[in-house]
């Protein structure tokens, strides 16, 4: 049996089965979230059935490191519930201003250490969360407009798509007007960075007449791979997603 054959097949049936549902009597259910559930949970269901994280990870043609981040930037969090564990934690340092470790894991203290170990980690590698002391007194706080401005002089793309998304989550809906009064960038510029996110899913455009409105539910760090790698993974995550729902009920597997 040719595998790759069978995966083609069942993904078309499947994502004609998605659409119809989605579409079914004249509704228009939100599909955003659908591809990080569904690649949640197949990375939970290899692990189940005893496959390594490197071998899962060169089965979504992911590097081991990017599918961990991954992985712990969409894990839902156990303490706040309807959010992942990313968000939750750069909301709460959002609203603290100043944090110490130990606030944050007794803030989160039902979730795994490891995992809120691993966020702040990549917060602070991420430059969006700054970080000053060691071990139980470490202290964090959430980089500042102006700093996350800088971020954007160093890495023109990245550091603005970076500055705009934050903005966006930070103080959403906001009108592309209100957006050139915080981010401090050029038109051209902010324009640009806006078209990019919209294109990649990241943030999402509301049509009024008396404006645009953009905002987003998610805010997900930007990965060294640099602007676009969340965009060529999703087409994957929902492949394979797919795949493993169409093979769930009833079928058998091969090897």
């Amino acid at each position: 049996m040719n595998v790759q054959v069978l995966i083609s097949a069942v993904v078309r049936q499947v994502t004609v089965l998605i659409a119809q549902l989605a579409t079914s009597g004249g509704a228009r259910a939100p599909l955003a979230q659908v591809a990080n559930q569904v690649f949640l949970e197949l990375a939970a269901e290899l692990e189940n059935q005893g496959v390594g994280r490197k071998v899962s990870a060169d089965m979504f043609g992911m590097a081991l490191r990017t599918y961990q981040r991954k992985v712990q930037r969409l894990t839902e969090s156990t303490t706040v519930e309807g959010q992942s564990l990313w968000q939750a934690i750069f909301d709460f340092l959002s609203q603290k201003k100043v944090a110490t470790r130990a606030q944050i894991m007794k803030r989160f203290h039902r979730d795994d250490e490891a995992i809120v170990r691993g966020v702040l980690h990549d917060l602070t590698e991420s430059s969006l969360v700054f970080r000053s002391g060691s071990a139980e007194n470490t202290v964090y706080r959430v980089a500042t407009e102006e700093e996350l401005g800088l971020l954007a002089e160093a890495d023109a793309s990245t550091g603005v798509d970076a500055l705009v998304w934050a903005t966006v989550y930070r103080e959403g809906p906001v009108t592309r007007g209100g957006l050139m009064k915080m981010v401090a960038l050029r038109p051209p510029e902010l324009d640009a960075a806006l078209d990019r996110l919209l294109a990649d899913g990241r943030i999402q455009r509301e049509t009024r007449l008396d404006g645009d409105l953009y905002h987003t539910r998610e805010f997900l760090v930007p990965l060294a791979a640099g602007v676009g790698w969340e965009a060529a993974t999703v087409c994957a995550t929902e492949l394979s997603a797919c795949c493993a729902w169409g093979m769930a009920p009833g079928m058998e597997k091969n090897g």
